[in-house]
């Protein structure tokens, strides 16, 4: 990668489960986007070491990168979670240097101070597990977490001064520009890659990407005032079309090429 900060873009996997990896990274390619993060329910299951290494050779044959592993795993919660170790062991064999995490099952409003405790515990036990093996771990941006509020994120952010944690970003849903805005500034100066959509109020009210291209434009403006190498990743095209999300990836080459 070059030593100028620049912005790559990508696909999030789970976009189209119902895709094999050799099909979505024909996709990829054939958009014109430089990697994938790949999923971890589907594509390349938490602890499939042997998957996760034919995906990265995949990967890496068509001359793509692995721009995060996407976990689901959840800090502070043992019920239907998978071990971090499990997961740690995929990314490296994707040799990916990300994995992304969600912070809780609990929205803010519903998680005491107990609870907070806890995630920050988790986060601080997994970050050190990944840190010798040069890997980052980045918090999902989303409702249902703590990471669902403007208030929560910036406490729970602040209050985790560790080298190698970041957070993800992405539009919260459903809200106006300003506050969209505000979020992300908000914790700028963590936020490492970046999910790329143009929703409504809801997971299935989505559009087109060149409908939201005034919106995106000015975050990749708030995102330049911390330049560093970042992945734009396309994520759930309207109507799950693999043509507009090829419709899509061409509008988001166009937004980021005067980013970096």
């Amino acid at each position: 990668m070059s030593d100028t900060p620049l912005i790559r873009t990508g696909l999030v996997s789970i976009s189209f489960r119902p895709e094999s990896p050799e099909s979505l990274i024909e996709k990829v390619v054939a958009a014109g986007q430089q990697g994938l993060e790949w999923g971890g329910d589907v594509h390349v299951p938490h602890g499939d070491t042997v998957r996760a290494e034919q995906v990265a050779g995949w990967t890496r044959d068509a001359g793509l990168d692995v721009a995060a592993y996407g976990s689901y795993y959840r800090l502070a919660e043992t019920e239907d979670n998978p071990d971090f170790e499990a997961v740690l062991d995929a990314a490296l064999a994707l040799g990916t240097d990300t994995i992304r995490v969600w912070p809780g099952r609990r929205g803010s409003a519903d998680a005491d101070e107990a609870y907070r405790t806890q995630v920050k515990e988790d986060a601080r036990r997994i970050c050190a597990l990944a840190e010798p093996h040069g890997i980052r771990i980045g918090f999902e941006y989303h409702g249902g977490t703590l990471t669902d509020t403007i208030d929560s994120s910036v406490e729970l952010m602040t209050s985790l001064e560790l080298s190698n944690l970041d957070t993800l970003w992405q539009p919260p849903n459903g809200q106006p520009e300003d506050h969209c805005q505000t979020s992300l500034r908000s914790v700028l100066s963590r936020v490492s890659n970046v999910h790329v959509f143009h929703w409504g109020a809801g997971f299935r009210e989505r559009f087109a990407l060149k409908d939201g291209v005034e919106r995106w434009t000015r975050y990749f403006q708030i995102l330049a005032e911390e330049p560093k190498n970042r992945w734009a990743l396309l994520e759930f095209a309207k109507d799950d079309s693999l043509t507009q999300y090829h419709e899509d990836a061409r509008v988001l080459a166009d937004l980021v090429a005067g980013f970096g």
